[in-house]
């Protein structure tokens, strides 16, 4: 029996760029492939650019989200839609446990969670290189301490998911994504995260603010690298590769690290030469910038760093047993910060803001 698979997201930055690059990923035979759909628009949409069959499903009901999964023997969910609150993605795994036991084939739930989580916000450590294929990491991972509240949410939920993968019988891979950037290809969003956290907080404050220079790195990837992770993870599903899973299966979408302070720098020269804010210097953060940016950002101040800061030592390596490589260096980001400014400046509207 071929896999039926399920994407969600499918209007999102990611989930979006996976749909626009589908036929061009040359995946192993499948059999359908079916994207979550939120409204007719989306349904008309998805079937007229991709070919791709739109599904409507109530996630708030359980039997829908069972129904819906079984009766299409559906054996693949990508699942990219809320990486914070542990309770959709349990009605997944149990609907796909079913799946299982209808068609006698294993399943597989590719969890899209964030790289916030493995940062010293989170509780992981920080004073050296955290490898996603660390044998260790799923115990390091559920031992952390996380200085946010919301941070611990997040970390709490992703090792649910897992648990509830090894309860259920159900293949689960959590894939981070980090500061992903470059203009997203699909129908729906078209602009990223966190450098658009930072030009919402630029354009609040009426410069950029940083908090602290000292060890502030981030893990980087461009979309289309991005992309390539989840096309190489379903490459060795639907290849019958066994690729590692649940307590062994963290994936990270990442070329390399780089510093904050060099991001800031780039989005505020490109900020100031549009005439945005008054100069391109980059400040430390104080008070009133942080009070205003949180308004913005419709956050509480505490989450302000959550959203534009922190280290991360989180180091991609599970994903080159795939045979992924990424195409674009770490520092490529810093080159094209002007594009990616124009990009955003272009995209940016009110849902961009709050937490994501």
């Amino acid at each position: 029996m071929l896999h039926n698979i399920l994407l969600t997201g499918g209007s999102g930055y990611i989930g979006g760029t996976l749909l626009a690059r589908w036929k061009q990923a040359g995946l192993p035979e499948y059999g359908r492939l079916f994207s979550l759909v939120r409204t007719d628009a989306q349904a008309i949409t998805t079937l007229s650019l991709y070919g791709v069959q739109p599904l409507s499903i109530n996630l708030e009901d359980e039997e829908d989200v069972k129904k819906a999964i079984v009766s299409r023997k559906i054996t693949i969910v990508l699942y990219m839609i809320d990486a914070y609150f542990f309770k959709h993605q349990i009605q997944f795994i149990k609907a796909l446990a079913e799946a299982k036991k209808e068609t006698g084939h294993e399943v597989h739930f590719i969890y899209t969670t964030g790289t916030k989580q493995f940062s010293d916000m989170g509780g992981a450590p920080s004073d050296r290189d955290l490898l996603d294929n660390d044998p260790e990491l799923f115990e390091i991972h559920k031992a952390q301490k996380a200085e946010v509240p919301e941070l611990q949410v997040a970390t709490n939920t992703n090792i649910s998911v897992v648990e509830a993968g090894i309860e259920h019988g159900v293949r689960v891979y959590m894939l981070s994504p980090c500061i992903v950037y470059g203009k997203g290809e699909g129908y729906g969003n078209k602009i990223s995260i966190q450098t658009v956290d930072i030009v919402i907080a630029a354009k609040a404050a009426g410069r950029v603010h940083e908090f602290d220079r000292e060890g502030q790195i981030w893990p980087v990837a461009h979309i289309q690298d991005t992309a390539s992770l989840y096309f190489a993870l379903l490459n060795a599903i639907l290849g019958g590769k066994n690729p590692s899973h649940r307590k062994n299966g963290f994936y990270l979408a990442s070329a390399g690290k780089v510093a904050w302070h060099d991001i800031y720098t780039g989005i505020a020269d490109a900020l100031a030469r549009r005439g945005i804010i008054e100069d391109g210097a980059v400040q430390l953060m104080n008070d009133t910038a942080l009070e205003k940016i949180a308004k913005a950002q419709k956050v509480p101040s505490s989450c302000v760093v959550v959203k534009i800061g922190g280290r991360s030592t989180y180091t991609a390596e599970n994903g080159k047993s795939l045979g992924w490589r990424p195409q674009y260096p770490p520092e490529h980001l810093l080159q094209v910060l002007d594009k990616e400014v124009e990009t955003i400046l272009k995209g940016l509207d009110a849902k961009h803001s709050g937490l994501r």
